[in-house]
């Protein structure tokens, strides 16, 4: 029998090599994009992996020791951050101890005072920027170019500078470390370094990622290997007439099916090798990946491999469980049973388990999260695949009750006896809708929450913000917070003489402020009035009292008006220092006076424009945000194919019935209508119920993970919305000229 399902398949004529080659292309498109989610999800972990070793030193972030258990000499080690152009630069600053102190990856041997190694991308950086820029920052040569074992990605800018043994000893925040960690920060848990993404977030992101990838694409697969169904129904019912037997009819289907699945599955990892170039310069994460990382396991491969086939194999035994009831085959077939309201409650279970959380708490592991939320997504993603048909039915029933038009009375018959197939055909779309909902959802509450309580005012990030630099000198100590003696007044004078400086502004620390809270600053008036993005001072006054917001949220401040302090500027003479304000008229001053404050305190808080400490609040944020975007970007597409299939399949299934009404007298303008309506109708019932189940599970997660509400959407997710659904209807639209050539007479006649 296979034999004969081979040649059936394969020697059937030209419309079953059509259908056959249509078959494998939808197969091929959904496996491709399979691959491709399985290979991103791949890429994120492995650029994250090779943030591990930043995180050296760390109190929570455990190092593999030396093989064979040696004790290496110890290497003194201080991450610190840098800033250009908005972008970070990771700077390490090391010393070895001895011959046998510990290498970080991507290097051959250590670079010694006077030196440094740089990541190809800044090393470029080196090349082409003004030495006053950025080059200064870095003392010494550069010697050595980081290999690709050191760098998350393709574009870090990442340096390694060497230094003395006693420079380093000297300073608090350098450490001593024997060996280099090798824990990437999804594993890190507790003091972390603020790297990569972080622990809390990444497994339970990438699983609902995961899913909501999986669903629509196995979908289309689904829907995929059912076209020409009801064609292949009759001609197997045929054979059933003729003698064959129920098994018989299940291999030959399951031959014909696996062919074309077989031939997608290779067409998918052929399309996938040729797109994995242009997805890797995509920043799902919110830097790039190496091409390499978009990798494939053994387990990825043989999941598709072995997987998809097996499914289409079993999807066609199921499409054709009414042909073996009898030798009668399709002549016996009765209308199915209507589905129950039952079906409800997989999706009252998952919203349950999200609920629970809500009253019962947040699990506190990290893996503990997974399973709780992991599971009541997928079970709300399975509840509404599960309800759909009930909900079509419900949605066709009421439609055919109150009309009186004939293609709504049509459709609506049509939709309630198999609503089955009028869910199938928009299934894609409902997940794709609930997926999006729940993603924009979860990001927009956390933008703006950012971390501490709604906000009702974001800064702007005009140009005063972009040009206006700011360095801290406050640090955490023991006994409290301990500011800078005092600024040079060489510094100053360097700062203020750098083309494109208009001011230069010093923060010094409230005397009335210690032990009463947070430091208030004091600044004199005419600096102030060269740093406008600050505030202002009042008439008259000579100097001023700066709130805490200063220091907090510096971006807001520009039209206030701080009250006058009870001091003169030569009384902040002798006040400590707690920060700096430098005002430039561009990006370039900008780069020239970081790189002066820079080489004059190199491990304190690096300084950043306004605008970049606005943003590197919402750094995780974005990146959550990028993966989420690829969900929605994703998951439309793969809905609207879906649906391009669907309506197809249908309209090749039902020719043979829309061309006995042709017949019949009914215009063609009709069908058209009963054909929009057949899927327009379920669409529009379960868009509303995926978005509302949508929002629910979003704010049910945000209650028990991160105790905030659920706050409104922008613009962007309603235009997002009515994107999908005018992009849906004009794929029904599309379908429309295949109506009129497979409904005319010929069509009508009998096989």
């Amino acid at each position: 029998m296979i034999r004969l399902g081979l040649r059936l398949t394969l020697r059937g004529g030209r419309q079953a090599a059509a259908r056959l080659a249509l078959i494998a292309v939808a197969v091929a498109l959904g496996v491709a994009m399979l691959l491709a989610t399985l290979a991103g999800i791949n890429a994120v972990n492995a650029q994250n992996a090779r943030y591990a070793w930043l995180a050296t030193g760390a109190a929570s972030n455990p190092a593999t020791p030396p093989a064979g258990g040696a004790a290496a000499d110890p290497l003194w080690w201080l991450l610190s951050v840098d800033q250009f152009h908005g972008e970070q630069i990771g700077r390490v600053d090391v010393a070895a101890t001895g011959a046998h102190s510990p290498l970080p990856p991507g290097l051959a041997q250590l670079p010694g005072p006077g030196q440094f190694s740089a990541s190809p991308a800044l090393a470029a950086l080196l090349r082409t920027t003004p030495a006053a820029e950025l080059g200064a920052r870095f003392p010494g040569r550069q010697i050595a170019t980081l290999g690709p074992s050191a760098l998350p990605s393709p574009d870090s800018l990442i340096i390694i500078v060497g230094r003395r043994a006693d420079q380093l000893a000297g300073i608090p925040q350098a450490t001593q470390v024997t060996a280099i960690a090798t824990t990437p920060p999804s594993s890190c848990s507790g003091q972390c370094f603020d790297i990569g993404i972080n622990a809390n977030g990444i497994d339970l992101v990438l699983s609902v990622v995961t899913a909501a990838l999986l669903f629509p694409v196995l979908i289309f697969i689904g829907t995929a290997t059912r076209l020409s169904a009801a064609r292949r129904e009759q001609r197997f019912a045929a054979m059933r007439l003729i003698g064959a037997t129920p098994r018989q009819i299940s291999v030959i289907s399951a031959v014909e099916s696996s062919v074309a699945a077989i031939g997608g599955v290779a067409g998918g990892f052929g399309l996938f090798c040729l797109l994995r170039p242009a997805l890797a310069p995509i920043p799902f994460t919110g830097a790039p990946f190496f091409a390499d990382d978009l990798s494939l396991n053994l387990p990825d491969v043989a999941l598709v491999a072995i997987g998809v086939p097996i499914a289409t194999a079993v999807a066609a035994r199921l499409a054709l469980r009414r042909v073996t009831i009898s030798p009668l085959g399709v002549t016996r077939q009765v209308t199915a049973r209507p589905p129950r309201a039952w079906r409800v409650l997989p999706l009252l279970a998952g919203l349950g388990e999200l609920a629970w959380f809500v009253h019962a708490g947040s699990p506190a592991s990290t893996p503990g999260q997974v399973q709780a939320y992991l599971s009541g997504i997928l079970l709300t993603m399975a509840g509404l695949i599960t309800a759909g048909p009930w909900l079509t039915l419900v949605g066709a029933r009421l439609a055919a009750r109150r009309t009186h038009r004939p293609a709504v009375l049509i459709a609506g018959r049509r939709l309630a006896d198999n609503p089955q197939a009028g869910f199938r055909a928009i299934s894609g779309l409902v997940l794709a809708l609930f997926v999006t909902s729940v993603a924009v959802g979860i990001i927009t509450t956390i933008n703006a929450y950012g971390g501490s309580g709604p906000r009702t005012h974001v800064s702007p990030r005009g140009p005063a913000e972009r040009h206006t630099l700011l360095d801290w000198f406050l640090t955490d100590t023991p006994s409290g917070l301990q500011d800078l003696a005092s600024v040079p007044t060489s510094l100053l004078g360097e700062l203020r003489s750098i083309p494109g400086v208009t001011g230069v502004t010093v923060i010094h620390t409230d005397p009335g402020s210690y032990g009463h809270g947070p430091l208030r600053g004091v600044a004199s008036c005419a600096e102030l009035h060269a740093t406008a993005t600050l505030g202002r001072c009042p008439a008259g006054a000579d100097t001023a009292t700066l709130g805490t917001g200063v220091d907090a949220s510096p971006g807001g401040n520009a039209a206030t008006v701080w009250p006058a302090a009870a001091l003169s500027s030569d009384d902040l003479h002798h006040l400590g220092v707690q920060s700096l304000a430098v005002g430039t008229n561009g990006p370039a001053a900008v780069e020239r006076a970081r790189t002066v404050l820079q080489r004059a305190y190199p491990y304190a808080y690096q300084p950043v424009t306004i605008a970049e400490d606005l943003e590197r609040g919402l750094r995780l944020n974005t990146a959550y945000q990028q993966l989420a975007s690829v969900v929605i970007l994703t998951s439309l597409p793969i809905a609207g194919a879906s649906l391009a299939v669907s309506v197809v399949a249908g309209l090749n299934d039902r020719r043979r019935p829309f061309s006995l009404l042709r017949l019949a007298g009914a215009p063609l303008g009709m069908l058209r209508r009963v054909v929009a309506l057949e899927s327009a109708l379920p669409l529009l019932v379960l868009t509303v119920v995926s978005i509302g189940t949508g929002f629910l599970a979003a704010g049910l997660f945000l209650r028990a993970q991160l105790h905030q509400s659920l706050q409104p959407p922008a613009g962007e997710y309603y235009l997002i919305v009515l994107a999908g659904l005018l992009a849906s209807l004009a794929v029904i639209a599309s379908t429309f000229p295949l109506l009129r050539r497979i409904t005319g007479p010929e069509a009508a006649r009998s096989d």
